[in-house]
């Protein structure tokens, strides 16, 4: 078994990850679990704390953010979703050995004006353009497949009367992910831009 330990703030032992039947359940801080987001689950981090996750087995590197408790095995310190997992390449054998490191924790990201003190997440906002349309018959058809796959698309008009798909609202950590998941469905070239105004 590979042991924890804990210095000068590093934690190390095994990872897991974890999707499937718990997509869409709540998760210990009462949001919705999505495996394709960048998020982990750890027994006593604060919520919202972001981690650095090092897999020590081939060097690779991912940054998440806590939301769920757990993992409740022995000599397991976080459990990730599969995204983070497949960004650390251990999707197929289940568990790694990791080092993880504290980023930032609520309280610094409360005192951080580029954060949300009230939820810890990053204050970045993102819009990402899905695709446009002159024909709102084609945008709808778009929307309604977009909607299949759990996301929450917007219509934005544009003064020449184009129909922008986009979706709103989305932070940092969420990004990458998101453009992923929208590569597999056909979605390769969505546009970024910053978003101007918070909700």
């Amino acid at each position: 078994m590979f042991l924890t330990i804990h210095i000068s703030g590093l934690e190390t032992g095994e990872a897991s990850w974890y999707g499937g039947k718990f997509q869409g359940r709540l998760t210990a801080n009462g949001e919705h679990f999505d495996t394709n987001m960048l998020t982990a689950a750890h027994k006593t981090l604060p919520f919202n704390t972001i981690v650095e996750v090092k897999n020590l087995g081939n060097d690779k590197i991912v940054h998440v953010r806590i939301n769920d408790r757990g993992p409740f095995v022995e000599g397991r310190i976080i459990d990730l979703s599969r995204a983070a997992a497949s960004r650390l390449d251990m999707v197929g054998k289940g568990v790694a050995n990791v080092e993880i490191r504290i980023i930032e924790n609520p309280a610094e990201l409360a005192g951080n004006k580029d954060h949300n003190a009230e939820t810890g997440l990053l204050q970045h906002k993102w819009i990402i353009q899905i695709a446009s349309f002159a024909n709102k018959e084609n945008a709808d058809k778009v929307i309604k497949k977009l909607n299949n796959y759990d996301f929450k698309p917007y219509l934005e008009l544009t003064p020449s009367g184009n129909m922008r798909i986009i979706l709103k609202n989305i932070t940092d950590v969420q990004v990458e992910p998101i453009k992923d998941k929208l590569g597999k469905l056909g979605f390769s070239t969505v546009l970024l831009r910053k978003q101007l105004k918070l909700p």
